[in-house]
């Protein structure tokens, strides 16, 4: 049987389908870029897409079901084939699957032109497609533990259909149950993708420097109890959105996380960016947990939608681009150090979540709103300059 990297070199064609993550890390990057250009110019009232949906949903849709979605496949494409021993999915299959992304994006941005049947339709097939690739994927490797990343897929895939019920039925679906499920899904699925190559990538770093002092090992017993917590407090806040007990969860939860982060000794890796990034993406999973669960203990509506941007833009905004910037670099040949440019992209999402989280302080929120999308853009459209090249290049060595 070939391996996953004999499988890729088989692929003669573009380079771009030739592994999961280049087309799917490249496209999450522009999409990401181009969305915030488009609602920055909607939130000034500019009419420029046939939308069904108000700008607001569109923008909270996008966000999650659109650019998250794709960087979810870039990195389960990747690495599932090296979980469960299977061979990737690479060539006319993974441009398919790249084509039902791409048509998800299409009738979601032109919606207002299509039967809403059609519309939700188009925009599923993709996470469907991707779920039924990882469950098979895990049946046949009998790669059971990663079933957890499975249902976390799912619940992601509930999420947005739930959305589109929530749409057909003439609600405000960016304050619906979907949204809240497919983002409570985002941050569990950083949660246990994260609690494995944090501490695992930061001991490696630290092993070769000699260091003595090391994380604490991944998925041990606290770990488990961190999970369990949150998915009892995200499940709470789907369901019971503005309830004290969900407040009271989340923040016990936020706690607990903290916790978990500093057992992964992040302060020891302040020498290399590619490593400390993840600390620093990771540490927004329990404060966007603390503040929302005090938002909703204190019945504060403006820190609730602050809270819920400490998780977007902070958690999946900068551990998005860590992992992506990670992964091309490891899987096109590239030296495991980031440069002043990856330091740049990785520094603007704290910088966007702060202008963010000033822009209702301020006297002028149009223009703390517009330095917020600026510094995404810069961010993910750095990514797309900086690393665009080397996922559109063919590696001459094995991936």
């Amino acid at each position: 049987m070939a391996t996953t990297s004999e499988r890729a070199r088989q692929w003669t064609g573009p380079a771009l389908f030739s592994f999961g993550f280049r087309p799917f890390f490249l496209f999450a990057a522009l999409w990401a870029g181009l969305i915030m250009g488009l609602w920055l110019s909607l939130l000034n009232g500019a009419d420029i897409l046939p939308l069904a949906l108000d700008p607001v949903s569109w923008h909270a849709h996008e966000f999650l079901f659109g650019y998250l979605s794709a960087v979810v496949a870039g990195f389960l494409l990747t690495a599932v084939p090296n979980w469960t021993g299977t061979l990737p999915v690479v060539g006319w299959p993974l441009a398919a699957l790249s084509s039902l992304w791409i048509i998800g994006r299409l009738a979601m941005s032109s919606a207002g032109l299509w039967p809403p049947l059609w519309v939700a339709l188009a925009d599923l097939g993709f996470l469907l497609a991707l779920a039924l690739f990882l469950a098979r994927e895990i049946v046949t490797g009998r790669n059971w533990k990663n079933l957890i990343v499975l249902a976390a897929l799912l619940a992601f895939l509930s999420g947005n259909a739930l959305f589109h019920l929530d749409a057909a039925s003439d609600r405000f679906p960016a304050a619906g149950a979907g949204i809240r499920l497919g983002l409570g899904a985002g941050i569990f699925l950083i949660a246990v993708i994260g609690g494995r190559v944090v501490p695992s990538f930061t001991r490696n770093w630290l092993v070769k420097r000699g260091h003595e002092h090391l994380p604490a090992p991944p998925m041990q017993s606290f770990d488990k109890l961190c999970l369990l917590a949150l998915v009892l407090a995200l499940a709470a806040w789907v369901v019971l959105p503005e309830s004290a007990m969900s407040g009271g969860l989340l923040a016990m939860t936020g706690a607990l996380h903290m916790l978990r982060l500093r057992r992964w000794r992040g302060w020891a890796t302040l020498s290399e960016p590619l490593v400390w990034v993840l600390h620093l993406a990771y540490l927004f999973v329990p404060l966007g947990a603390l503040a929302l669960g005090l938002a909703i203990l204190t019945e504060a509506a403006h820190l609730a939608a602050a809270s819920l941007h400490v998780w977007t833009i902070g958690a999946i905004g900068t551990m998005s681009l860590a992992v992506m910037t990670r992964a091309t670099l490891g899987h096109t040949g590239a030296a495991l150090s980031a440069g002043a440019g990856s330091v740049m992209i990785y520094l603007a999402m704290p910088a966007a979540l702060t202008f963010r989280l000033i822009a209702p302080l301020g006297d002028d929120p149009a223009l703390w709103h517009l330095l917020s999308g600026g510094a995404w853009m810069a961010g993910y459209l750095g990514f797309a300059l900086l690393y665009g090249p080397r996922l559109l290049r063919r590696r001459p060595s094995a991936e």
